[in-house]
Parts: structure tokens; sequence; C-alpha cells
């Protein structure tokens, strides 16, 4: 009995001295967690990359269409707009965009001012604004001078993974909201531009 038990335990202890297959062993490990790591660092990486190239996109269409003095703004306009948006950034989904122009008017003493909806347009949101529902944006905008205008830029966008697994399957979506005042002329004119400028 005493031979066997000395017998195991220099087997036991042979085999906790030996190194060979470790490092089999922690590459089968370690690799799982390896993938997952670049793969969760890289996607996070173009997600704030497209994030940034949505942002400027909607700065740049913004920044065209205050530049817009002597030419009124029709669906074909817009639409070239939404076409440029998609040029700017990767178009592997569905852009909403809604193009409005706003003033604000002051009001009489001991009352609030608010904003009048000159135009608005849009195409793949529900609905536009109107004087009737305007007071939903108000509080997202600067504050006005007394007849001053803004342009207004909305985009919202899915963003889809360019590398998709099963931890990374949530719905992503880039809402930005851009506001501009117009450069040259005090108004932006529209040629009765249609609510829907989606061809």
């Amino acid at each position: 009995m005493a031979r066997l038990s000395s017998r195991i335990h220099r087997l036991v202890g042979s085999f906790t001295a030996r190194e060979n297959g470790s490092l089999t062993v922690e590459s089968v490990i370690i690799f799982p967690v390896l993938v997952w790591a670049v793969t969760l660092t890289y996607t996070y990486f173009d997600g704030f990359r497209e994030s940034t190239a949505n942002l400027k996109a909607a700065y740049t269409v913004s920044d065209l269409i205050s530049r817009e003095s002597q030419v009124p703004i029709t669906e074909t306009y817009a639409l070239s707009m939404h076409s440029i948006f998609n040029r700017m950034v990767r178009d592997n989904s569905t852009l909403s965009m809604r193009l409005s122009f706003v003033t604000y008017q002051e009001g009489d003493e001991g009352e609030e001012g608010r904003h009048n909806v000159e135009w608005s347009t849009s195409c793949g949101y529900q609905n536009i604004w109107t004087n009737d529902n305007v007071d939903r944006l108000s509080d997202s905008l600067p504050e006005m001078a007394d007849l001053d205008s803004l342009i207004i830029v909305e985009t919202s966008k899915d963003y889809v993974p360019l590398l998709t697994t099963g931890w990374l399957n949530r719905t992503h979506q880039f809402d930005n909201l851009v506001f501009t005042r117009p450069r040259f002329s005090p108004k932006i004119e529209d040629d009765d531009i249609a609510p829907d400028f989606c061809p």
C-alpha cells in the first residue's frame, strides 16, 4: 500500500512539474478573449468615426443652405443635400433628413417669444415642423434676437457595424440637430417646397 501511495505521489509530482503543452492550453483560453477584445475595440472605434462623419455631413448641409441668398430651396435642392450627406458617410442604412427655416419673434411685455416656421421639408421623418408643433423644438434651439432666423438640419441614420457579432447586435442610431444662421441674407426663400422631398 505504501509503495502504491508513493508511486501515485511520484506520478502526480512529475505531471505537475512538466511544462510541455502549457502554451497550447493558454492559447485556447486567451484566443477567444483576444478576438473579442479586438472586435469590440475596432467596432467602437468605427462607431465613433461614423458618428463624427455624420455630424460633419450635417454641418456641411447646413452650411451649404446658409449660403443660398438668391436661389430658392426646392425639392430637387433638398434631394441633392440628401445625396451629398450619403456620399460623405457610409451609405449602408437609410437616412432620414428634415430641413427647416425658422424665425423668432419676441413677445409683448410679459409674454414669451415664439418661433415661426417659414418652411420645413423632410425625407424619412413622420412629420415636419409647423407653427403648431414647433414648441417641441424650441428647447433645443439657442437664444435668438427679435426677427432673427435659423436654418435647422436634422438627420437620423442607423449604424450598421462592419463586424457583425453576437455580442454587438444592438441597434444604434446617429441623431443630429444642427442650426446655422443665414450668411448673406436674413431669409432663405423656398419655392413652395413640398412637405416630403423623397423621390
